[in-house]
């Protein structure tokens, strides 16, 4: 061990050694108790950010306590390497987007390397290998055998001038982002999965994640969006069908006013077909079909609507209402249409203002000065019925259910559970994703390709020019292909899968990742799953964390895993910013981990990011926050460097008989209890860490004295290296070979600590008189109130304080502080 910190010799030295001596290799031993962390895994852009860097050096803290803690840790890593940005980077630079990905992994790599990360490299998986999506087909075949997964027709996003599909990310103001052309809408027949089969089980198991946070919870049951209400069947006037909707305030019935369906309703061709209203309507669904979902269901969008010339019958008066179309109803939500209540639903007030609709209230307001017959809004709180006949003078939430009653006793509605989650579209007309393994005969439909034949591989003879359906279709040698049931020909299926699938169970495959034979082996996954600790951003709390769950649940009732749910416990990091904002090219506020670590080194980089804010909430940048955790770590280097020799031969046992070694004792077991429970459960790193520097801020004042005790020293200096080793493994492994140990500080266990050391014989508490500060003495512990009080007053410092004064009233709180009210 040099003198002088040399973060960059240092830190190559212990990389090489960790990867030659297989240090964070793993495999199962029934005798431990396992471990399994893991952080989300990247899409291989080719440079790590800082929020990568956060994220990974959470992950790693914990992984490296776990394994000082005797467990047998499982910490992978791998690539999300399928996606729309190498394809993009094949349009526009004419290079394959293997090509493109690989290179990337590898640099990628080398940066994660680079940090000092405990990742068991043989497990690593890159999704966009045959290795990896040849499992990922075999998955998908069995949700088919299971039911899970059809096609149907369903409208996208279509770009004319692309000649392409465009995901809604993709659509800018209702325009191409690519070319600014105004983007319309394509039906195709696209693959789907029933995730909404298991939309009871996603959202009721939410309650057994004790260890997720409760906003990511939330999040994932809004987005279910279970709702208990009635369905209904409205008779539309001189038409053989009926018009169904399903609504959660069948209490508002009898204020129904007008009723709105979605333009894309299948009832409208038949409505208004050779009818005066049918070129209005018309103009209308071009206009709503270069809409996207997220621009119609906009709360702040102007109302807008057309009648189709139709009147339902209201199945609970008989009164006619008024049918439009409207874009805010969409056809894949609910039925597809609604009844409108403008009295007591405020964007249904607001169509009705707009269009000068018949407004009729229902429920009366218990609030006198609220004119229920001359509303300025909807009226949307709880009240008693009114203009309702039978359930008049009934309490609008108790009458929910009579009604439902009466409903069904009609014969005009049922009871009925909603839910806004839908089934799960995956097909992606893109070439870098996996193929779908399904294949079209004339005589058989759809059948999946033969186990023994997977992996269905990508092409290499496409080409990449943006446009068209799919460039799978470009292949000569792809699309042709024998039907696996009778042998005719057949025709493969071009779309590839969206590369959420691939993400919804590579924790699985981590479990097994070598294995040609099977997607994992039923014993080991049975070992490591579930996940103890995941880790990632909340943006990805609903569509990534929610479809590995539905993943884990189906492939639980195939039987293929003994976990339910794949993550016990979860936390999502906050994210990093500079002067207040997010870290971003365009504003130029980015901080490059790869300059921050050749400047400073990777330890440094780590315990700064890892100091400076609780990981669950945002991290403001500090070029000042980046030097101050490197100064730290000098000053830890030279501490350690002066005290190996000093403490050479120290003893192993020893006696703390001072002041200032009960003093140190103190710290040094304050630290291993702190940083213990910190990194251990709670991950509050920064405060761990301040602990730590409390520590050594001792450790300086301590070996100062003219007598220090050798053995305590020692002790102390050991303990320091190893607490603070999950946080800057580089150094500390230096600093561990150089007090005498000959194997790496991660395989040592962790340190106890000594629950009397944590005692003080001695105190020091505050003396004040009338409120303001006088003196601060240090009196013994565990001194009962009056015992307490006659130290204090006894002093003789206190006594000169009081001289002359009379003492009115004595407050104390033993231990802490004592007020001596005075005139």
């Amino acid at each position: 061990m040099k003198e002088k910190y040399d973060f960059y010799e240092i830190e190559s030295k212990w990389q090489k050694y960790w990867e030659e001596n297989e240090t964070f290799k793993v495999t199962e031993d029934e005798s431990k108790e396992k471990y399994y962390v893991l952080e989300m895994f990247p899409y291989p852009s080719g440079k790590l950010h800082m929020g990568h860097v956060r994220n990974y050096s959470i992950g790693d803290v914990v992984a490296r306590f776990k394994h000082m803690s005797g467990f047998n840790v499982l910490h992978p890593m791998g690539y999300d390497s399928f996606g729309l940005p190498a394809e993009n980077a094949a349009i526009k630079h004419g290079v394959a987007p293997a090509d493109w990905t690989f290179p990337n992994i590898a640099e990628m790599t080398d940066q994660l390397k680079r940090m000092g990360l405990s990742y068991d490299w043989d497990r690593e998986v890159e999704t966009c290998t045959p290795e990896y999506y040849k499992w990922m087909q075999w998955i998908f075949i069995q949700f088919y055998k299971k039911g899970l997964a059809y096609k149907k027709e369903n409208p996208v996003n279509w770009c004319p001038s692309c000649q392409t599909v465009l995901a809604n990310e993709q659509v800018v103001d209702g325009c191409c982002e690519r070319c600014k052309s105004v983007v319309g809408k394509k039906s195709l027949s696209q693959w789907y999965l029933k995730i909404t089969d298991y939309a009871d089980r996603l959202l009721d198991n939410l309650e057994i994640l004790e260890g997720w946070p409760q906003k990511v919870k939330t999040m994932q049951k809004n987005w279910i969006g279970r709702s208990t209400g009635a369905e209904v069947d409205f008779e539309i006037k001189d038409f053989d069908e009926k018009l169904r909707i399903f609504t959660t305030r069948p209490d508002t019935l009898y204020g129904v006013t007008y009723m709105v369906m979605s333009p894309e309703h299948p009832f409208i061709d038949k409505l208004v077909t050779g009818t005066e209203f049918e070129a209005a309507v018309r103009e209308y669904q071009d206009k709503v079909e270069k809409m996207t979902d997220i621009e119609r269901t906009s709360t702040t969008n102007e109302k807008t609507g057309v009648f189709i010339g139709r009147y339902c019958i209201n199945p609970v008066n008989g009164k006619e209402v008024p049918i439009y179309i409207s874009d805010y109803v969409l056809m894949d939500y609910g039925t597809g249409a609604i009844m409108a209540v403008p009295a007591h639903d405020e964007r249904d007030f607001d169509f009705a203002k707009k269009f000068d609709l018949e407004i009729i209230p229902v429920v009366q307001p218990e609030d006198p000065s609220i004119d229920i017959n001359n509303l300025e809004a909807a009226f949307v709180a709880e009240g008693k019925m009114i203009n309702s006949t039978m359930f008049d003078g009934m309490n609008n939430k108790e009458a929910i259910e009579k009604i439902i009653e009466y409903l069904e006793e009609k014969g005009i509605g049922t009871k009925a559970i909603n839910y806004k989650l839908r089934d799960w579209l995956i097909s992606r007309q893109r070439y870098w994703g996996t193929p779908i393994p399904m294949i079209y005969c004339e005589h058989c439909g759809w059948v999946p390709e033969k186990e023994e034949n997977l992996p269905v591989l990508l092409p290499t003879d496409v080409e990449f020019t943006g446009k068209g359906e799919s460039p799978l279709a470009t292949s000569k040698t792809f699309g042709d292909t024998v039907c696996p049931v009778c042998g005719a020909p057949a025709k493969r299926e071009l779309d590839t899968m969206d590369t959420f699938l691939d993400s919804s169970w590579y924790f699985l495959r981590y479990c097994d990742a070598k294995n040609d034979e099977k997607a994992w082996d039923y014993d080991k996954a049975k070992y490591w799953m579930n996940v103890d600790q995941y880790i990632g951003g909340v943006e990805h709390a609903i569509l990534h964390l929610m479809y590995a769950r539905f993943f884990q649940m189906a492939l639980y009732d195939l039987g293929l895993v003994t976990n339910e749910e794949p993550f016990e416990n979860l936390l999502t990091q906050g994210m990093v910013i500079k002067d207040g904002k997010k870290m971003s090219k365009s504003i130029g506020n980015v901080v490059s981990p790869e300059e921050i670590i050749g400047k400073y080194g990777a330890d440094t980089a780590r315990l700064f990011i890892l100091f400076a804010a609780p990981p669950d909430k945002e991290l403001d940048w500090s070029d000042a926050g980046v030097e101050g955790s490197y100064r730290f770590l000098g000053r830890v280097y030279r501490l350690v460097y002066e005290l190996a020799e000093k403490c050479k031969n120290a003893p192993a046992e020893f006696t703390c008989s001072t002041k200032a070694d009960k003093d140190l004792a103190f710290a040094v077991n304050t630290t291993v209890k702190k940083v213990t429970e910190d990194a251990g459960g709670r991950f509050m790193f920064n405060t761990a860490i301040s602990s730590i520097m409390e520590l050594v801020n001792e450790m300086y004042r301590y070996k100062e004295n003219d007598e220090i005790n050798v053995g305590l020293l020692a002790d102390a200096m050991k303990k320091l290296v190893i607490v603070l080793a999950p946080f800057a493994p580089h150094i500390c492994e230096e600093m561990w070979q150089h007090i005498g140990y000959d194997y790496s500080i991660h395989n040592e266990a962790w340190p106890a600590f000594d629950e009397s050391a944590l005692v003080k014989d001695e105190v020091e508490i505050v003396v004040q008189l009338n409120g303001k500060i006088k003196e601060k003495l240090n009196v013994s512990t565990g001194l009962d109130k009056a015992a307490f009080e006659d130290v204090v007053l006894s002093n003789d410092s206190v006594k000169a304080h009081l001289e002359g004064k009379t003492i009115v009233k004595v407050i104390s709180v033993p231990g802490k502080l004592i007020n001596i009210v005075v005139k």
